[in-house]
């Protein structure tokens, strides 16, 4: 039998930003289904009773750990926002995932998420389905923005390739795997902008 090194409890403010911390630590490294909540608050560290009353079920966590990772900047949609980058900079910045020596290679969170909670009524799928149609909202505001046609049409290819790309890129171990995504993207881009066939 395996031991469980617990982290001695720390007591103050910041609870909820722990647990936060190591749900997302712990979900990231062994998928949400086989974290359970009472790992979250050895890891936190926070007592039990501290964690349910933050979150009250582990739906509660899940959907706080992805409002987390949207608002906080931590996904590759969140690139689509950088008003300082170029519109077409913006979309082909959705291939690029992060050295494989400076975060392990992870699909995307939202995907991942309702994965593992395929009912659509759930809170949780419905947050992640919330976020994906977001995703193809901002890349059609940036397609429209570049003159190209059928905006919605292509939005819908480009966030179809870049949700393949980051699954691909997980399973393989592979950080750079979404170059194959970005030349597809870019022909695609390409062939969308007006006087081209």
């Amino acid at each position: 039998m395996s031991t469980v090194t617990t982290a001695p409890r720390r007591q103050g403010r910041g609870g909820r930003e722990r647990i936060l911390v190591a749900a997302a630590r712990l979900f990231a490294s062994q998928g949400i289904n086989a974290t359970g909540m009472e790992q979250v608050a050895e890891q936190a560290p926070v007592s039990k009773r501290t964690l349910y009353a933050h979150f009250r079920t582990k739906s509660d966590l899940v959907v706080a750990h992805l409002q987390d990772l949207a608002t906080t900047g931590r996904t590759l949609e969140s690139v689509l926002l950088r008003e300082d980058v170029p519109a077409r900079e913006r979309i082909l910045a959705l291939f690029v995932l992060p050295p494989a020596d400076e975060a392990p290679v992870r699909g995307c969170p939202f995907i991942d998420a309702a994965a593992e909670f395929p009912d659509p009524h759930s809170a949780v799928h419905s947050y992640a389905r919330e976020q994906k149609l977001r995703m193809v909202r901002l890349v059609t505001a940036l397609v429209t923005e570049l003159g190209c046609r059928e905006p919605a049409a292509l939005a819908e290819q480009l966030v179809t390739l870049a949700d393949g790309a980051a699954s691909r890129a997980m399973v393989l171990g592979e950080a750079d795997y979404g170059r194959h995504a970005r030349a597809a993207a870019e022909v695609l881009l390409a062939n969308a902008l007006p006087g081209t066939d």
